[in-house]
């Protein structure tokens, strides 16, 4: 959630920011990209008031970001008796839950959190009341989210295995849109593993412009992975190529391969919607969303189409009907799920204890169905909370 950094610190030019230091550098990479996607957005889409910033405005606000390793206390200024610590949150590289102690009152944002470990990331950092931690502002994102079934995290890359094995013996491609950030490294090395094992068809295996420049970040930063997580060289999957041009992406799709790419909710005229332009014109390939797909946008509609349905994949126009049958969708979040959130609750035993970070019926679950002596606040924007120790 770097995306407006720049932008706020040139309406607060005395202010520093302070990260991790992974997320220092990822942040350096995907400011300079946003500034780059933009730019694309206003002369093509004509988008009012874009880019928010330039290439010089994240140059400067980089100059400003402060970086410190978890675990690390330090003062928010000279002059404020606030001490701050990052803990681990499990969410994605350099992801951290924030500590703010004064003596007269501690609060704990978790920032978006995975409490159980991942293909590559341990879960968040253990939270407990001897932490003292008087109020907990706790995200909400999965608080409305009901599964049908029980999922697991192993069990899900167990069925995205065998999806992905029947396609390629069946001698089609498949496409997982995945975020640049954090799934894309986490599907690379599940299906590395699973090919390794004889469970995936051994075949090339492509990924994406911005994915690849964080899986460097994540390459530079390996003693944050969890132990045993064993990093594959990001030289064993190669680059997608430019799949603007129709000639590259008949040749990426003659024989099977696997490919990663963003974006991870197929957003019009990114690499993943300008690959599924081609595929979904065959019934033999196979398109798999592992993350949160928004109804607005091109990946949830076409998880929720029908054949002969026809999309726009480009701001050029570039239009398929779908003739794929075989779009599915697969739960890899990297956000705890309600039951994780309350037993976090559970553990710290605050005072007070803040929802956010979710949709209205998400919060609202959230703070109907949390237990214990807190008091218990859903804000809306703009509101005021009066915090008591």
């Amino acid at each position: 959630h770097c995306g407006t950094v720049p932008y706020l610190m040139k309406m607060f030019p005395d202010m520093p920011c302070y990260v991790t230091k992974p997320t220092q550098r990822i942040m350096d990479r995907m400011l300079h990209n946003s500034v780059h996607v933009m730019t694309i957005a206003a002369k093509e889409r004509g988008v009012q008031g874009y880019p928010l910033f330039r290439h010089t405005d994240v140059e400067e606000a980089m100059k400003r970001v402060v970086a410190f390793e978890y675990g690390k206390e330090f003062y928010v200024d000279a002059t404020c008796p606030v001490k701050v610590e990052f803990r681990p949150a499990g969410h994605v590289l350099g992801s951290a839950s924030i500590l703010l102690r004064h003596d007269e009152h501690t609060i704990c944002y978790t920032s978006d959190i995975c409490v159980t470990d991942q293909a590559l990331l341990p879960g968040m950092a253990p939270m407990s009341s001897e932490m003292g931690i008087d109020t907990l502002i706790i995200e909400s994102t999965r608080g409305a989210h009901v599964d049908d079934y029980p999922i697991t995290y192993e069990a899900e890359i167990d069925r995205l295995t065998k999806e992905i094995a029947a396609v390629l013996k069946g001698g089609g491609c498949v496409l997982v849109p995945v975020f640049a950030l954090g799934r894309m490294q986490e599907l690379l090395n599940i299906i590395h593993r699973k090919q390794e094992m004889g469970e995936i068809p051994d075949c090339p295996v492509y990924s994406s412009g911005l994915g690849r420049a964080v899986y460097e970040v994540y390459s530079r930063y390996e003693q944050y992975l969890r132990p045993g997580a064993d990093l594959v060289p990001l030289a064993n999957f190669e680059p997608v190529g430019d799949v603007w041009e129709a000639r590259s992406r008949n040749k990426l799709l003659k024989e099977p391969c696997i490919i990663a790419a963003t974006s991870g909710m197929m957003i019009e005229n990114t690499p993943s919607a300008m690959i599924a332009l081609d595929m979904i014109r065959e019934d033999k390939h196979g398109i798999f969303f592992v993350g949160y797909l928004d109804p607005d946008t091109l990946g949830y509609k076409l998880l929720n189409s029908k054949a002969g349905d026809a999309f726009h994949f480009s701001s050029q126009g570039d239009t398929s009907h779908r003739v794929l049958e075989n779009i599915k969708r697969f739960h890899f979040s990297a956000h705890a799920p309600r039951e994780d959130l309350i037993n976090v609750v559970k553990d710290v035993a605050p005072s007070n204890v803040i929802f956010v970070h979710g949709d209205d019926d998400a919060v609202a679950w959230m703070a109907e169905n949390t237990n214990g002596a807190c008091k218990k606040f859903t804000p809306a924007k703009g509101d005021t909370v009066r915090l008591d120790a």
